[in-house]
């Protein structure tokens, strides 16, 4: 999709605008706005070409700690399927993925998501106690009971800036031109027929388990993935990023860090902390072959040890091997990603333009992975 950035960004009465003389808040509602930021609980930051506004806690309250490692033994463990010990890929918990640069923004983020939802809430209490009157006056009732979706509007209208915070960003033009390296690159995979989350995968160990997978040397367990552009939820900003669904977690590719999204928090992994390698991958695909996808050959259902077609099966039939690209996400704090493409030497594009959005963060090289994107 074509990279732009929005020039205002509301969130409930609160309007953030953004100009050529730099960021101002204004407060109120049509027809009547006073330019003031919301008493104070906004601030204006940033370094290396980065700049956003974003909502902090009040004084005193604990601040971030410090990025740290999580051990191999953190993550998850094998399972066992059709004979074949699956060896899972799946993420730590987000509340580890932290660091010290955004500790203050995570904070906000997640504090705000842990609040009691007041669409919820309203909506629920005043439409039980709208039927309660209506019931109890002998008539009405309906009417009455109306008043839940009334209360949830309200409610919502309040969510929106009580659990919302604002990330507002203001990219110099050479770091702006390396985030859209980074969406274009986006959209090459988005477009690609196939696009697949592995969620594990395990070596063939015997000849059994072999003639049965199609002479296949290992077993994966994959699901369709989606990629599109969206914001995580609590979240306002003036730019839309790139999502990448991963099982239970989304990763938001934002100019400054990916943020990782497991549904009730969010943990950030800064891309000089974050690992990608990809690789060429040939597929026994049982299924519908995708239509930009190369088959590089074929295999028998059940093969015999030669290679050829074992005849004690009456519905052997021939399957297409094709060539597919994997690319493989990681950070020392836990994130642990596998996903699938259809179409080849593409994943290399995204990979390298992720590579150089940390030479524009100020990030000291000294903390940088040795190797953020290669080839496995």
């Amino acid at each position: 999709m074509p990279f732009y950035f929005k020039k205002s960004v509301s969130a409930g009465p609160f309007r953030f605008n953004f100009s050529r003389g730099g960021v101002g808040a204004s407060v109120g509602v049509k027809g009547f706005r006073v330019g003031t930021g919301p008493r104070g609980h906004y601030v204006h930051a940033g370094r290396g070409g980065f700049y956003y506004r974003a909502t902090i806690g009040k004084p005193g309250e604990r601040r971030g700690q410090a990025v740290s490692e999580v051990s191999p033994s953190a993550i998850p463990v094998s399972t066992f399927e059709s004979g074949v010990e699956m060896i899972e890929v799946e993420s730590a918990d987000v509340l580890a993925m932290r660091d010290e640069s955004f500790a203050d923004m995570l904070d906000e983020i997640n504090e705000k998501r842990r609040q009691l939802s007041m669409a919820a809430t309203l909506g629920w209490s005043i439409g039980i106690l709208g039927l309660l009157i209506g019931l109890a006056a002998g008539g009405g009732w309906i009417v009455l009971g109306l008043l839940g979706p009334v209360g949830w509007s309200f409610g919502k209208w309040l969510d929106s800036y009580r659990r919302t915070s604002v990330l507002f960003y203001d990219l110099e033009p050479e770091v702006q031109q390396a985030y859209e390296r980074v969406t274009r690159g986006f959209d090459l995979l988005a477009g690609c027929a196939g696009r697949w989350h592995v969620e594990a995968g395990g070596a063939v160990q015997d000849i059994t388990t072999w003639k049965r997978n199609a002479g296949a040397s290992h077993i994966v367990r994959k699901k369709p993935t989606v990629l599109e552009y969206r914001l995580p939820a609590a979240v306002t900003s003036n730019i839309t990023p790139p999502a990448l669904y991963v099982g239970r977690q989304v990763i938001y590719f934002m100019p400054d860090v990916a943020l990782v999204d497991d549904g009730h928090a969010i943990g950030a992994v800064a891309y000089s902390r974050l690992s990608v390698v990809w690789q060429d991958s040939n597929f026994i695909e049982d299924g519908q072959v995708p239509g930009d996808a190369e088959v590089i050959g074929y295999t028998w259902k059940h093969p015999n040890k030669s290679g050829g077609p074992d005849r004690r099966f009456r519905d052997n039939r021939q399957i297409p091997i094709c060539r597919y690209e994997a690319m493989h996400l990681r950070s020392g704090t836990g994130l642990n990603e596998l996903v699938e493409f259809s179409r080849t030497g593409l994943a290399s594009l995204f990979a390298e333009a992720l590579q150089a959005l940390p030479k524009n963060t100020g990030v000291p090289a000294s903390e940088a992975l040795p190797a953020v994107a290669k080839r496995a």
